[in-house]
């Protein structure tokens, strides 16, 4: 697909896309709009500077690679996890959305060569506690005297 031109959009009626960091899940609906974002009931306006960049980068790529404004408006819950993973969660389901909805390889590509975690989720997590010891690495002391 060219630049330029608008991608086949998909229905989105009854659509939640989902994105996961750490413990955080991110659930998005997608209503047809004008590319808004809503975060936890609020609208992205109101969060702090970075979370709203966070937010709005996949949008902005999307601006960029096809010419126009999505014709969604996006929906975003999250919950588990902190406030820092809820936000990368939101913006890799938001981005998941935009691709699953439009079809386009092209913003796939983009999106992949842009950062990795837009478009696959970060599988590292958090080291089990092992028997008989204080933490995952620590290890217990020991005496030779």
């Amino acid at each position: 697909m060219a630049r330029g031109k608008s991608a086949q959009v998909k229905s989105v009626e009854k659509r939640i896309f989902a994105g996961k960091r750490k413990t955080a899940v991110a659930k998005v609906r997608v209503r047809h709009g004008t590319g808004k974002v809503y975060f936890n009931y609020l609208p992205a306006e109101e969060l702090q500077t970075f979370h709203r960049l966070a937010l709005a980068e996949p949008i902005e790529i999307y601006k960029a690679e096809m010419g126009s404004n999505p014709e969604f408006d996006f929906y975003v819950f999250a919950s588990g996890g902190g406030k820092e993973s809820q936000i990368e969660a939101a913006r890799l389901a938001i981005a998941r959305a935009i691709v699953e909805l439009t079809g386009s390889q092209v913003l796939h590509r983009v999106y992949f060569e842009y950062d990795k975690h837009m478009v696959v989720p970060d599988s590292r997590r958090k080291e089990a506690r092992k028997p008989n010891d204080s933490k995952a690495r620590a290890k217990r002391q020991k005496s030779y005297r």
